[in-house]
Parts: C-alpha cells; sequence; structure tokens
C-alpha cells in the first residue's frame, strides 16, 4: 500500500499521540472533482453515513446536489454544517417525528410509511423506494432484488400510487432504488436500466438510483470506473428525466487513514501477533466485512523486538478475539513501529463501537 507523504510525515509527527485518524482533504478535493466531472448532467447526493465528519462535508459540498441522510440526527448534523444544503432523508424505519422534518426529499419505504406521512407530513416531494426482483450476483451487500426489509415490490408501489391519489399532503416526484451495494460500473448500469424501464412505465420522469459503487479493500489502487458509469448513464438517460445517485463510500473511503502504534509483538501456538494501540472500537470496517484492512508498517520502533518477512496477525487492544484488523499479512514488524491502515474515511469511526473497554478516543486530524 503506498503512503502519501504528506501522511508518512504526519504519522512520525503524531508518534507519541496515537491512535488517531488523519483525514486527507486535499486528496478527497482532487477525487470528488474528478467524480463531478465524469457525470455532467447527474446529480450527486452525497450519503452522509459513510463519514459525516464536518470537514469532509465542507469539501465535498461544491460537488454535491445534495446530502442523503437517514435519521433525524444526521438531518441536525448536516444543517448545523450546512443550513442551506438539499437533503434527502431515507431509511426503513423511520418516526413520525421524522416523517414530520422539512426535507428536500423523503423516500418512502413501504405503503404503512406513507399512510403515516400522509396523517402527519406535508406538503412533502417523496420519491417511493422500489425494491426489484433482479439479479445482484456480485454484490458484497444486497439491499434489494429479493426479500429484504428495504423498499416495495411492485405490489407495494401500486397500494403506494392508490394512496397518493386524491390528497394534497405528498407529492409523489419518481422512484428511488438502492439494490445492491460491491458493484462495478457494468453491473450498477445493468441495475440502472432495470430501475428505469420501471420508472419509465409508471411515467416518472425522476429517478434516483441510489449508490453502491465497488470500493476493493484487496487491492487499494483499484477505483471504481467513475468515467465508464457516467458515459453509461449519458447513454440511457432520456430528455426531460432527473437522474440522480447517492455515493457514500466510493467519494470518502481513500482520504481517510487510521495510524495506530504496535505496543507488542509475540508468537502464540506458532503465530505472530502485533498488538497495536486503538482497535476495531475506533475501526470496525475489517471485521464488520471480514476483510483484511490495507496496512503498511512504518519502522520507527525498537530492532530487533519483532518479527522479519512473516505472517503477522494485527489485533487491537480489545478483550475479544475478533478485535483483529488484518490476519497472517506478511511483513515486518517491531515493537514502537507506527502502522498506518488505509482506506479509513468510510465506515470506520462513526461505526464502530467506541466505548467497549473505554479506551481513549483517537486524535483527528486533517491535511489540507
Amino acid at each position: 500500500m503506498i503512503i502519501p507523504e504528506c501522511v508518512r510525515e504526519r504519522a512520525v509527527r503524531l508518534a507519541d499521540a496515537l491512535p488517531a485518524y488523519v483525514y486527507d482533504l486535499s486528496a478527497l478535493d482532487n477525487h470528488a472533482a474528478a467524480v463531478r466531472r465524469a457525470l455532467p448532467g447527474i446529480e450527486i447526493y452525497y450519503a452522509v453515513k459513510a463519514n459525516p465528519d464536518p470537514a469532509l462535508l465542507h469539501v465535498l459540498a461544491p460537488y454535491a446536489d445534495g446530502f442523503e441522510v437517514s435519521s433525524s440526527g444526521e438531518v441536525a448534523h448536516v444543517r448545523s454544517v450546512l443550513p442551506d444544503a438539499r437533503l434527502a432523508l431515507g431509511g426503513p424505519g423511520k418516526t413520525d417525528a421524522e416523517l414530520a422534518l422539512d426535507v428536500h426529499r423523503m423516500h418512502i419505504e413501504s405503503p404503512g410509511e406513507l399512510r403515516r406521512l400522509i396523517d402527519v407530513g406535508g406538503p412533502v416531494d417523496a420519491l417511493l423506494r422500489v425494491n426489484l426482483d433482479v439479479p445482484v450476483q456480485g454484490a458484497s451487500l444486497a439491499m434489494g432484488g429479493g426479500a429484504t426489509p428495504f423498499g416495495m415490490d411492485p405490489v407495494g408501489i401500486s397500494e403506494c400510487l392508490e394512496l397518493v391519489r386524491g390528497q394534497n399532503r405528498v407529492r409523489l416526484r419518481g422512484f428511488h432504488a438502492h439494490l445492491a451495494s460491491g458493484l462495478h460500473a457494468p453491473e450498477l448500469l445493468d441495475l440502472a436500466k432495470a430501475v428505469l424501464s420501471f420508472s419509465r412505465e409508471l411515467s416518472a420522469t425522476e429517478i434516483n438510483l441510489g449508490g453502491g459503487m465497488a470500493v476493493s479493500y484487496h487491492d487499494p489502487e483499484e477505483r471504481f470506473d467513475w468515467d465508464a458509469y457516467g458515459q453509461g448513464l449519458a447513454g440511457v438517460r432520456q430528455p426531460g428525466e432527473t437522474l440522480r445517485i447517492e455515493p457514500g463510500r466510493a467519494l470518502t473511503a481513500y482520504c481517510g487513514w487510521y495510524l495506530t502504534r504496535v505496543i507488542d509483538v509475540k508468537r502464540v501456538h506458532g503465530e505472530v501477533f502485533a498488538v497495536v494501540t486503538g482497535g476495531t472500537h475506533h475501526l470496525r470496517t475489517p471485521v464488520a466485512k471480514g476483510h483484511d484492512q490495507p496496512f503498511a508498517v512504518l519502522p520507527t520502533g525498537r530492532p530487533g523486538s519483532g518479527v522479519t518477512d512473516e505472517p503477522v496477525t494485527v489485533a487491537g487492544q480489545l478483550c475479544t478475539p475478533k478485535d483483529v484488523l488484518a490476519r497472517q499479512v506478511v511483513t515486518s514488524v517491531n515493537v514502537g513501529d507506527i502502522v498506518v491502515f488505509g482506506m479509513a474515511g468510510a465506515y470506520a469511526w462513526t461505526i464502530s463501537h467506541h466505548d467497549f473497554l473505554m479506551h481513549p478516543k483517537p486524535g483527528f486530524h486533517y491535511l489540507t
């Protein structure tokens, strides 16, 4: 894994103040600008759940048409950071209080939710979330393509279309679909075509195609093909249609770095473990997704206190065997070395169980 020089320099400066997160805001700005250029005419709403850090939201704001949020807490947070931002509220379990919020778009998950929205909300512009029975092979997560708690099948959509007739509290604007995550451009375009076909049969002109762009933790240098995706959407978009996407992880994952320091190196039943400050209570992603978090070792420790060119399992400080950040990766590591984990800019700190064992929180640092 390649560590940018600016991150390497900051890691060495922070050696006595680890664990810590470092966000490369300049890299995020360049990446977001490239994504924006690849998608002319397509609306981009950033999925705040990926990383709601205020500094990141400020960087993304010039390139985003709005922000996708999934709770009243996210609504309040984004409005405190970007008061004028357009918000689209989604999620399968909205409370009545959340349905009453004033947002740019409300994503409706079920006929029951629509009934409650008609009772407590409005006027509000809404999209119906559709869950089509289409293949989603190769996805890391499937939110649609079959029976899941997310969205509605065509029967539920038909029921909603009946409910909106004869009332003026909910203005139906079109459809929303987020069927799967972890897909490459060709697969996402196939899903887009299926969603567009369904939506056009019901004369919809506003279609939110969701997110789900692939991010490879196995190969940190691999990137989703935004140019191919943008060209593909341009080829299927019809005059008068508003197409929208909701990327999250694929925008911010690469700008984040989680820095730790090696406390101990030991061999147990023939297997080498490097125990580091911090752990999955700060960076839950690898244990949640079942992968090795990519990392590199900065040799700042005591020579001869560890191992050279051996398979090493990197574990954290928690009293659970699940506190593993990477397993059996061939590397050299000594006590006192700095371990730099890449791709920590999405679904990392905010999805982690911070208070388990009550270890100190990591520091947060920003490179501009």
